[in-house]
This record gives C-alpha cells, sequence and structure tokens, in this order.
C-alpha cells in the first residue's frame, strides 16, 4: 500500500501538503480533485519520485512497477506500434536479455533469455499495441504510420497508448480525456475498470471519474482528505461535511460569545473572579473550529444577443471537406468528408454533434464558422447572423506573445471596422474590467498568453466570445482544459443563453445539462440521433464489437484459404476474368506467400508451446533460436504480402 503521515511538500515557498495522512490500499481505484493550483500535479510528482517530501514519511513498495503518461511530445520516425510496443518495459528488457545471451554464447543463459522472452509476451506485443492504438481511436492504415506524421494531440494518444502497454502496479493518469473523443473515452473507461492494478487519476470529467474511480482524495487547504466512492458520492459527502462543519461552528461561536460575555461583567467582581478565571481557562483550552471557506465560485453569463434570426442557417446539398493542398499537382480533387447535407439551424436549438472519430465533427463546425469554405451545396446565414466560435485548439485564436488586454483590443478593432460592435463599452478600462469578471485581474492582464495554462488561455477565449455578444455558438471540445468549477460555469452560462447552441464535447455531463438534440456525422453525412447519451454510449460499444467481430472473421477466412493451399485442397472452378500476364504471376506469389506464412505460424505456435515445457538449457536455446529465425522469415513475408496485395488491387481497379 501507499501511505503519507504527516508529509510537507513544497514548491519555491509555496506549502502544498501540510502535515497530510492518508492510504491508498492494493488495487484502489483514486481520482484526485482539487482546485486547480492545489497541488495535485506536485503529488503526482512524489508518487513517482520527481519531488521528495520535506517533512514526514512517505512509503510506496519497492517492488511495485509505475506506469504514466510521458508529458513530452514524441518525436520520432518510428511505426505507431512500434513506439507504443516500446511502453513494455518488461518486453524490452526480456529483448535485452535475448541480445546479451546470444553475444555470450550462454546455452543456459539463452534458454533461460528466450522462456522469459515468451512470457514477456514477444509473439503477440503487436497485436497487443494495436488493440490499443485502435482503441484510441486511430485507423487501421494509422498503424504503421511514423509517429512524427501525427498532430500534437494525437501524439498525446499514442504517449497515453503507451502507458497502458507497460505492465504496472501503479498507474498514474494526469488528465488522460483531454485529447479522447466520445468514442475514445467510452473505450478508456471500458479499459480502466478491467485495470488490476492500483490506480490514480487526475481528471476534471465528472462522469470519467464516476465511471472508473471507488475512493476520491481530496487536496484541501494543504490537506488530503480521503472519501470512499466515485466523485458524485464525494460531492455528496463533502456537501454533508462542509454543513457539519458550519453548524458546529456556530455553535462554537455562541459558545465564545457566551464566555466571553460572563468574563467581561463578571472579572472585576471579588465574589465572582475565579469563576470569570475559570472561564477565561476554558476559552483559551478550546480548539477552535476554522469557518467554513467555500471554494469561491467562478461564474458568467453570456448577454442577450442584438437580435435572433430564424432560421440561424440553411444549408442545402452542402459537402464539407479539405480543399487540395497549395503544393498539389494541378487537378488535384479537394478532400471531402460529409456530403449532401441539407439542415437548418433554427432560434433556440441546443444540438449536440456526436459521431465516432474522423467521422467529421470539427470539420462541420469549422465551416459553419467559416473557417473553411463549403465544398459544394448552399449555406445561406440569416441576417445578423453573430458567431460565436471556440475552437478545439485554443491557439487557432489565441496569439502566445500577447497578453489577454492585447487580445481584447485588437478583437475591438477589428469588430469596429466590421462594423460589428452592438453597444459594448470599449475604453480600455472597460476591458480591463471585462476581463476581471473571467479572473483575469492585476498583471494578468499583461500576461503573455503563451506563458498561461491551458485552463487560463480557454477562459480567455470564452471571454472574447462572450464579449461579442452572439447569437449563435458554435463550442468544440470547450472543456479540454477547464476545471470543474468552470464547467459547471459554462454549463450554467449556456442554459441561460438565449440564442443556439452547437456543442461538439467528450464530457457527457456538459452534453446533458446543454443540449435537447443531437445529430450523428456518421458515413459521410448528417442524420438525427433518436437517443440520449446513453443510447449512443451503447452504440459506440455495439460498433466497436461488430468492428472487431468482422476483423476476427476476415483473419480467420484467410487463415482458413491459407491453409487449405498449403494442403492442396482442390477448389471448385470459378469464372476467371481477363488479366495481365504479371497479374497472374503476383497472384501465384501472394498464394506461395500466403502458404509459407501459414506453416511458419504453425511452426511458431508448437515452438512456443515447447518453450512452455520442462527442457534442458540446450533444447530450449535452440528452440529460442528457431523461434526468432520463424519471427524473422514472417516479417519478411508480410512485408511481401503487403507489396503483392497493393500491386493486385491497384491492376484490378
Amino acid at each position: 500500500m501507499i501511505t503519507l503521515k504527516n508529509v510537507t511538500l513544497r514548491r519555491s515557498a509555496k506549502v502544498l501538503l501540510d502535515g497530510a495522512t492518508v492510504t491508498i490500499n492494493p488495487g484502489e481505484k483514486v481520482g484526485l480533485v482539487g482546485r486547480n493550483g492545489a497541488g495535485k500535479s506536485s503529488l503526482f510528482a512524489l508518487l513517482n519520485g520527481g519531488l521528495h517530501e520535506d517533512a514526514g514519511e512517505y512509503y510506496i513498495p519497492t517492488q511495485w512497477r509505475m506506469g504514466q503518461v510521458s508529458q513530452d511530445m514524441p518525436e520520432t520516425d518510428q511505426s505507431a506500434t512500434d513506439f507504443v510496443i516500446e511502453g513494455d518495459t518488461v518486453l524490452l528488457d526480456a529483448r535485452a536479455e535475448v541480445a546479451a545471451a546470444e553475444a555470450s554464447d550462454d546455452g543456459d543463459r539463452m534458454g533461460h533469455a528466450y522462456m522469459a522472452l515468451h512470457d514477456a509476451g514477444e509473439h503477440d506485443a503487436p497485436a497487443r499495441a494495436q488493440a490499443l492504438i485502435l482503441g484510441l481511436g486511430f485507423k487501421t492504415a494509422e498503424l504503421d504510420k511514423p509517429v512524427n506524421s501525427f498532430s500534437g494531440g494525437w501524439r498525446m494518444r499514442l504517449q497515453l497508448a503507451r502507458a497502458l502497454m507497460c505492465p504496472s502496479d501503479l498507474l498514474l493518469l494526469d488528465e488522460p480525456t483531454n485529447h479522447l473523443d466520445l468514442d475514445a473515452l467510452v473505450w478508456l473507461e471500458a479499459w480502466l475498470q478491467r485495470y488490476e492494478g492500483t490506480m490514480v487519476v487526475i481528471s476534471h470529467d465528472r462522469e470519467f471519474l464516476d465511471a472508473v474511480t471507488n475512493v476520491t482524495l481530496h487536496i484541501d487547504a494543504g490537506k488530503l482528505v480521503r472519501y470512499g466512492g466515485n466523485y458524485s458520492k464525494f460531492e455528496d459527502m463533502r456537501a454533508e461535511h462542509m454543513e457539519l462543519q458550519q453548524n458546529a461552528y456556530s455553535k462554537q461561536q455562541d459558545k465564545i460569545a457566551h464566555l466571553q460575555k460572563f468574563i467581561a461583567r463578571f472579572k472585576a467582581k471579588a465574589s465572582k473572579a475565579k469563576q470569570a478565571q475559570s472561564r477565561v481557562k476554558a476559552l483559551d483550552r478550546m480548539e477552535k473550529i476554522a469557518p467554513l471557506m467555500a471554494d469561491a465560485d467562478f461564474t458568467f453569463e453570456f448577454k442577450e444577443p442584438a437580435n435572433l434570426p430564424n432560421p440561424m442557417l440553411a444549408m442545402q446539398g452542402v459537402s464539407f471537406g479539405y480543399p487540395a493542398p497549395d503544393d498539389a499537382p494541378a487537378g488535384t480533387p479537394p478532400t471531402v468528408i460529409v456530403r449532401n447535407v441539407s439542415k437548418s439551424v433554427l432560434a433556440g436549438q441546443r444540438i449536440g454533434i456526436l459521431g465516432a472519430n474522423g467521422q467529421g465533427k470539427s470539420t462541420v463546425v469549422k465551416t459553419i464558422a467559416r473557417d473553411l469554405q463549403p465544398l459544394g451545396g448552399e449555406v445561406t446565414e440569416g441576417r445578423g447572423l453573430n458567431i460565436g466560435y471556440f475552437a478545439q485548439q485554443e491557439l487557432d485564436v489565441l496569439r502566445p506573445a500577447d497578453t489577454p488586454l492585447e487580445h481584447m483590443i485588437r478583437l475591438v478593432r477589428e469588430l469596429t471596422a466590421q462594423g460589428k460592435i452592438q453597444g459594448q463599452a470599449t475604453r480600455e478600462q472597460d476591458l480591463r474590467s471585462f476581463l476581471g469578471t473571467f479572473n483575469f485581474s492585476g498583471d494578468m492582464v499583461k500576461q503573455a498568453v503563451g506563458s498561461m495554462s491551458g485552463g487560463e488561455k480557454a477562459r480567455l477565449v470564452l471571454c472574447m466570445i462572450v464579449w461579442q455578444r452572439p447569437n449563435l455558438l458554435l463550442m468544440d471540445e470547450p472543456t479540454n482544459h477547464l476545471d470543474l468549477a468552470t464547467r459547471e460555469a459554462l454549463s450554467m452560462a449556456l442554459n441561460e443563453f438565449e440564442g443556439t447552441v452547437m456543442l461538439v464535447s467528450h464530457d457527457r455531463a456538459l452534453l446533458r445539462a446543454v443540449c435537447d438534440e443531437f445529430w450523428m456525422v456518421t458515413r459521410g453525412g448528417v442524420e438525427p440521433f433518436d437517443g440520449d447519451l446513453d443510447d449512443y454510449q451503447r452504440y459506440l460499444l455495439d460498433e466497436a464489437k461488430r468492428q472487431r467481430e468482422e476483423a476476427k472473421r476476415a483473419g480467420n477466412e484467410a487463415a482458413a484459404a491459407a491453409q487449405a493451399l498449403a494442403l492442396q485442397t482442390a477448389a471448385k472452378p470459378v469464372a476467371k476474368p481477363i488479366v495481365k500476364p504479371e497479374h497472374k504471376q503476383w497472384k501465384k506469389q501472394l498464394q506461395q506467400t500466403e502458404a509459407r506464412m501459414q506453416l511458419l505460424n504453425t511452426q511458431r505456435e508448437s515452438l512456443e508451446a515447447q518453450l512452455s515445457q520442462s527442457a534442458t538449457p540446450a533444447q530450449l536455446a535452440d528452440w529460442g533460436k528457431q523461434l526468432k529465425a520463424v519471427h524473422a522469415e514472417l516479417a519478411e513475408l508480410e512485408e511481401t504480402w503487403l507489396t503483392l496485395s497493393s500491386q493486385l488491387e491497384e491492376t484490378t481497379a
């Protein structure tokens, strides 16, 4: 178990933990919560050895293996699969030992090394890694793409997959849902529910915490307070605790006032001096109950729109996607993702946009926001349409070198030039005051945005949107960096907003609170989703199961075909198309390759079974060498199979 006893933890002069005491038992799933800056990440650094306690006692079992998501952006030309496989440190150590044993030419050592390599899961490592990658939203065609070819958000998903690949007794996850869509989030929840080790997770997604945790640790005023239960249970118990504390504080204040009144009245009277003195001592001995200091709530509101066109906009046969790159050859067609959408957006609608990763949710929002041009069809905007757009990547609209005040001043100038100022106060002092309502006060209004946290950047984007008084809000993953208090404030503000909301989010609590209808982007189109989020979650799980079963069936059929070819069983004659001579040659080579792969797979299974049995070191070493040779030849044949398959597909087309 993990124990902290009277631990004090400092960062520079700031005391984050002051005499904190808590125990985390093996197998517990712990949600670590607290306000931004309370010390959650610092406690993680204590758990992983990055920081040491300044006072008190801290213990973690030395034999525990630890898994955590690296916060560094990976820079490598490795394939996604190989990058994730390297997260399995046990497998890497076993590979290194095999290499060292072979170099030493020690038969006994080689036998043990090959056994350890088999036990570490060398035979199914690619399959395990690819299951994680696909579960987190990647496509099958991306499994062998270089890590550097992915954007930052996707590379952080690979870091998460790499952490999950690592065999661990303690798993530390700091905001693991930030870069995930709802389908990947549902998959991750299911994976973590099956995880057998101890887990500590920081998250601002209440439904995620409810799904994967059974203990909550709250960092409050330098103390660690443990609550049995998930986040919802914690909220209930803390509210009850706060009420009891407030009642106890009020009663004690009444008692103190009564004692002080007696002392003040009778301390000068000789006959009552002894009683007065005893009450002074009682007052001194009394252990004072602290007044309830509730977290300051952050609230804001969207101003009433200047007008509400109805419909807000109408789409007729619209196609969404991306134009051909500037450096593409002339005549390169654009990339169409969603086609032939005919829909209207009405005043007052609350639309949640659902869809599996890569289906085009953000593309639809960017096009409505005018960041992309429609690739076909017509978008008709209502008269006076004023769009407030929260981009998925805040830096799409923020300049890192500029301050919040400079952002607001530039916004005023741009809208003034466009004639879109709608009665807002525009003096610098007015802008400072408005920034203050979003917790940008004092020197923060002149701090470079690039040095701010993700949550502060998100608040600034919200501030700029609110100031513009929009009548249509397009929100693409607005909660990625918001803490729970700000998420609650956003939810309340959206509910009270009088205009129209279109929301893409993996925060199910926000979707439930705000949206009363859903559009699903799927199979290249947009259709209404008749159901709630629970129905959609079941749909995602059923869809993932169907895809796995299809892939499994396809794999079994290929294996059966290869086995039939290897056994030279006769097939029924079929009508053959006219093909080029090289097509026949490639097809024959492909059949021979598949037959050889089937034979090698049979040998591999036999050798793996032998390695799991008792044998002499010399036999184990020999079987290990044979297994390594089989793996090497299989890897070469797989490359050949892919090349031949591609050539056949091209000639067939």
